[in-house]
């Protein structure tokens, strides 16, 4: 296993010292050694990975130095824009280091929603035209990293590092002032999921807020077959429930949304905005933190979501950060029309306990599917 610490002095031995992306789970021991050894300056967590493409693109405009930008495989997909068409060898020509956790690796077990991005990881890079090499922990690696610093020098063009499971050593990570409040995330997710009306649907984000709810579920004895469970697509949960409350206007249709996915494609807001579905109410849980991939911060708390909320569109926007304005605020929203922003503030963390969904998300589907249509 390699080091973080190793790593990114290595990477800076040789003239990268910028850094950005979107964390993952597989590199949050780096993404945390980053966070804590690098100045604000140098490292900017990114809205979406496409973004820190463009971040990357522009500190070597102005330097001449190259940057690297880290995401999880699913995050190629939002990178595929601005590698294609900024910094391809047939546009700009502009080199950057790609460092990419390779989830659902063929041949290692990981959740339903990493399958097919992991078996397409390597294959993507072939058809950009991007040359990799995935990183040995157990060889030599070093020799990996100087083989791409070599390879982006002459050509101008991008490298991509694949990291398999398991490469790093753990880093501690100091911990943040991140602001207490006074409710759990899992808390309010229960609060939430409690006030729903008989006809009532939810489309819960990825990570854990998903999770909770599932377990909610369970631990209530109701079914899952009024909530979906975005395990996957990681910023467009609300967009699904828009796509359902446009359809379904006898309905509320409740989305259930963390802040760095919001702030992963935040335009969406926009959107629902101009479209005024007066049953979608649009719940927030806001930690500051992207909490499923390690805890790194994101700037929810640093800006003002209902403001933004409100200059898009939204009817009415409400925020609340302990559980009697979470009741009262619960209770208000029978009596106004969406499009409404609720959002709650929460603190940073989740149970170590905490299960994932036991049925496939396939079966999630269906059950959804048939209470939406049938019910």
């Amino acid at each position: 296993m390699i080091s973080p610490k190793a790593f990114i002095d290595s990477l800076e031995r040789h003239g990268i010292s910028f850094f950005t992306g979107v964390p993952d789970s597989l590199l949050k021991d780096v993404c945390g050694f980053i966070s804590a050894s690098v100045d604000s300056r140098h490292h900017i967590i990114a809205a979406n990975e496409g973004g820190a493409i463009g971040l990357a693109a522009g500190y070597y405009l102005a330097t001449g130095r190259i940057a690297c930008v880290y995401m999880q495989n699913s995050g190629e997909g939002n990178a595929i824009n601005p590698l294609t068409s900024l910094t391809d060898k047939e546009v700009y020509r502009i080199p950057v280091l790609l460092v990419i956790g390779w989830r659902g690796e063929p041949g290692i077990h990981d959740e339903p929603q990493h399958i097919k991005q992991g078996k397409v990881t390597l294959p993507l890079l072939d058809t950009l035209g991007i040359k990799y090499s995935v990183l040995k922990k157990d060889g030599d690696w070093e020799e990996q990293v100087l083989e791409a610093i070599r390879q982006m020098e002459n050509t101008g063009e991008a490298y991509a590092l694949v990291i398999e499971k398991g490469s790093f050593t753990p880093w501690t990570t100091p911990k943040n002032d991140f602001r207490k409040f006074e409710m759990s995330r899992e808390e309010a997710v229960e609060a939430v999921a409690g006030a729903l009306g008989e006809k009532d649907v939810i489309v819960s984000t990825t990570g854990m807020i998903s999770r909770e709810l599932f377990e909610y579920r369970v631990r209530s004895h109701d079914s899952h077959e009024r909530d979906f469970l975005t395990v996957g697509s990681m910023g467009h949960a609300n967009q699904i429930a828009l796509g359902i409350a446009l359809e379904k206007s006898d309905r509320r249709v409740w989305c259930l949304d963390g802040d760095g996915a919001l702030l992963m494609h935040l335009g969406s807001m926009a959107i629902i905005g101009n479209n005024a579905p007066s049953n979608f109410i649009h719940v927030v849980f806001n930690n500051g933190s992207h909490d499923s991939v390690g805890g790194q911060p994101t700037v929810g708390l640093d800006i003002d979501l209902p403001v933004i909320a409100k200059a898009m569109g939204y009817n009415k926007v409400l925020s609340v950060s302990s559980h009697s304005e979470l009741e009262k605020g619960l209770s208000l929203l029978t009596e106004e029309h969406g499009p409404i922003l609720f959002e709650i503030k929460v603190n940073k963390g989740h149970r170590k306990n905490l299960g994932r969904p036991t049925s496939s998300p396939e079966e999630n589907k269906n059950a959804f599917i048939s209470f939406l249509r049938n019910a």
